[in-house]
């Protein structure tokens, strides 16, 4: 099923923005990748709760290191590519969704992207009458952001810094670290982040890849932990 555009919801394009650029888009886009949206990141460490509790992450800068090798060498990136091409016209979402199941290292990867994904189907399907079937969130969020008028970079960075946002808060949850300090790392992935969605609004599909060996055995790890806060 196509996807409308919808005024409602920000598929028009509204003053403020740029050629091409909806500034409602980008706002709605926002509001599904804000703590506001039930999707439920808050929930899912991606592993770092087995890397903070085994000392390999014991500060700011750790933690910055390790989200850096995330972003650019593990999932971040794959979501990134991911997410692109589900922003194409006329790609096949379902072969994008099956890929990217195929493509998580851990029943855990799994569960984190295939949840986050069915949760924010349900609530995009209800605001903007669409009938579409669960995926995993890159594939959902593209599928569902199509008809926004938002820029494949901008809504790749923003994909990227909600998916950052979210393990920089587990961090500083479980190391722990001050908010100050969280933030300050955030802010420092910001370049990371802004050359990525570059790089992946303009790569073909066969870049897909992972090196982030570390982060994909920490959620295996996690996996068998007696003592979990976290879901994954």
């Amino acid at each position: 099923m196509s996807d409308p555009a919808a005024p409602s919801a920000g598929g028009a394009s509204s003053g403020g923005g740029s050629a091409g650029v909806s500034s409602a888009g980008l706002l709605t886009l926002t509001q599904w990748l804000s703590p506001a949206f039930p999707l439920g990141g808050f929930a899912y460490s991606h592993g770092i709760e087995w890397a903070v509790a085994a000392g390999e992450i014991a500060d700011a800068a750790g933690l910055q290191r390790w989200l850096e090798g995330v972003l650019a060498e593990g999932a971040g990136r794959g979501d990134a590519i991911l997410l692109a091409q589900a922003l194409r016209p006329g790609v096949d979402h379902a072969a994008l969704d099956a890929l990217g199941r195929a493509l998580a290292p851990s029943r855990e990867r799994l569960a984190e992207v295939l949840e986050q994904g069915a949760a924010l189907t349900r609530t995009t399907n209800a605001l903007l009458g669409l009938e579409h079937d669960p995926a995993v969130l890159p594939v959902a969020l593209g599928r569902a952001a199509q008809g926004l008028e938002v820029a494949p970079e901008q809504a790749i960075a923003l994909y990227l810094q909600s998916f950052a946002g979210n393990l920089v808060l587990a961090g500083v949850r479980f190391v722990p670290l001050g908010q100050t300090e969280g933030q300050a790392v955030l802010a420092a992935l910001q370049p990371l982040i802004l050359r990525l969605a570059a790089e992946a609004a303009a790569a073909p599909l066969e870049a897909l890849g992972s090196a982030a060996l570390r982060s994909d055995l920490a959620a295996m790890k996690h996996e068998t932990m007696d003592v979990r806060i976290f879901r994954t």
